[in-house]
């Protein structure tokens, strides 16, 4: 089963559109997922049209229209693994063990917020996982975005592109 992991899109403020190769992605992507600040319910309705399967959550940037269709935490069973995606999970200092606390249940956390990227593992075996943005790079490098796999029960081949 193969992911595409996004968030932090700001379409149309901070970023005009989704990047070509971002939507190549989609297509190819058994599932998306996108952790919040969409900010436009016209991206939602893409995604949703041109996915074939999407797990999103409304991020701080969102309106009552994201806001009422979009929950604040999804999660999801993907093959044998457990999901958890939200928007924000606070300051990077403690955040693998605020999060397991949060989340004992999952064994990959979704997130976005800060645009930097960010994959980690919590003492717990929780695995952390940002894609920073694709659409607004901030103080990062590159503009980027991630693919996974999940094979045999487990999360497999994380990748973290760059734009």
């Amino acid at each position: 089963m193969r992911l595409l992991i996004i968030s932090d899109t700001h379409v149309p403020v901070r970023g005009r559109v989704v990047p070509e190769q971002v939507w190549r992605e989609v297509d190819e992507a058994d599932v998306v997922v996108h952790a919040g600040d969409w900010v436009s319910e016209a991206l939602l309705d893409e995604l949703e049209r041109r996915s074939r399967s999407l797990i999103g959550v409304y991020g701080n940037n969102d309106g009552p229209g994201l806001r009422a269709r979009l929950p604040e935490v999804a999660t999801a069973e993907l093959g044998g693994v457990r999901f958890a995606v939200i928007h924000e999970t606070g300051q990077a200092a403690g955040r693998e063990a605020r999060c397991a606390a949060l989340f004992p249940d999952a064994d990959v956390l979704v997130f976005g917020h800060s645009h930097i990227p960010w994959d980690t593992v919590a003492p717990s075996g929780l695995r952390l996982l940002n894609p920073g943005s694709p659409t607004d790079r901030r103080r990062q490098p590159k503009h980027t975005y991630m693919t996974a796999e999940v094979r045999d029960g487990a999360l497999a081949a994380v990748v973290l592109h760059e734009l």
